[in-house]
């Protein structure tokens, strides 16, 4: 069906939208990068994996990068081609799958190496091994995403390095970012270097994580480009890998609710909407972070003036999934879109079925205006999980 994207009139139950155009833009820009800056760019399904979208991405890209046997697995069966593979634990019954559907397998310390390389190579010959390694400096300010904080799980510091590496590790791979500019990418490569060059010549391949947000519009995409063509100028013999999840769906679509009531109590007037920002919206309570609702200005809590402010409220039982406050410039009415825009990544590999309560669905908006529903959920999906 045709939908007007802008204000989601018609819809009448919650659902992702995730605009073709959109995520286009972003595919063209990352694929730009990969060209000019002589790199490759891969998809990390731990922001998105919205595998029925793949045909679009195989379009520009041709790796992915996995976490799991499950993303693994999805990756090599509906992409197309093995992952680049990095957990902090592999385990004795998914290590032999795992190295079967990836072409790089990332170990987070030096014994999980010793106790599953071999492993690892008898599952896949042709299997690149690497090590994830840690450069104690990281930008992110948040602890629950900076994996680099004091008492990390993540990686191995110089000091525990031997100074000649295995025979078969042939690859480091360091994770420092979180939605972060070119600019702190340029400041970590500086402590990369000053920790870990002396080992570069022993190495074919070096990945930098994710984290890069290169689709924002306030990011430098030139500066980025020379950033990589110095590095490579200075280890020629390196592949640099990137593996952003958010870059790829940045502001590529909402999430599109409706009012089902408004109450109120001690003065503050929620209006209950028919998604959840701990099911639903989850980052939001994580980071936490107020999302940008359309035709709604964020206010602070201070700043109660004015007759259509309300609070945010979702529809499990949590006591708290609910946001901040919001100015409308109207009465907000049962069955009326509330808009959240941006909800693309992380959302839909993030989201649960706590309470019970309906999912929404997630929409294609294709190029020519049609929304094609790629996915509805019903009982069956809440009662198999628990099955």
């Amino acid at each position: 069906m045709k939908i007007d994207i802008q204000t989601c009139r018609g819809i009448d139950r919650p659902i992702y939208i995730l605009e073709e155009n959109r995520l286009r833009n972003n595919l063209k820009l990352i694929q730009r990068v990969a060209w000019e800056a002589d790199v490759e760019i891969i998809l990390a399904f731990k922001a998105y994996a919205l595998w029925k979208t793949f045909p679009i991405f195989r379009e520009y890209i041709h790796s992915t990068t996995a976490s799991s046997l499950a993303e693994a697995r999805l990756g090599l069966e509906e992409f197309g081609s093995k992952t680049h593979t990095f957990s902090p634990a592999y385990t004795d019954y998914e290590i032999d799958e795992i190295a079967h559907c990836s072409s790089h397998l990332q170990f987070n310390s030096l014994s999980q190496y010793e106790r599953y390389h071999v492993r690892a190579k008898r599952a896949n010959a042709e299997i690149r091994l690497g090590l994830r390694i840690n450069p104690k400096y990281s930008e992110v300010e948040t602890n629950l995403y900076n994996p680099c904080a004091p008492g990390t799980r993540f990686g191995i510091t110089a000091d525990k390095l031997p100074s000649r590496l295995p025979d078969d590790v042939e690859g480091f791979h360091c994770h420092c970012h979180c939605e972060s500019g070119d600019d702190v990418f340029e400041r970590t490569l500086q402590h990369i270097e000053d920790k870990f060059a002396a080992w570069f010549p022993q190495l074919k391949w070096i990945n930098f994580g994710g984290g890069h947000l290169m689709t924002r519009a306030d990011y430098d995409v030139d500066h980025l480009i020379y950033i990589l063509k110095e590095f490579r100028a200075r280890y020629p013999w390196l592949k640099i890998i990137l593996e952003p999840g958010s870059a790829f769906a940045w502001q590529t679509g909402p999430l599109v609710s409706q009012v089902v009531d408004v109450v109120e109590d001690h003065g503050i007037r929620t209006a209950i909407l028919n998604v959840s920002f701990t099911c639903h919206m989850p980052d939001c309570l994580e980071m936490p972070y107020f999302p940008v609702v359309r035709f709604g200005k964020h206010i602070d809590v201070n700043d109660q003036s004015g007759p259509f402010i309300y609070r945010l409220g979702g529809n499990s039982c949590l006591s708290g999934d609910f946001m901040g406050y919001w100015k409308f410039d109207h009465a907000l009415e049962v069955g009326e879109p509330v808009i959240f825009e941006d909800m693309l990544h992380y959302t839909t590999v993030k989201t649960n079925t706590f309470n019970g309560i309906s999912h929404p669905a997630i929409g294609l908006l294709h190029k020519n205006g049609e929304l094609e529903v790629l996915r509805e959920y019903t009982y069956e999906d809440y009662k198999n999980r628990m099955d």
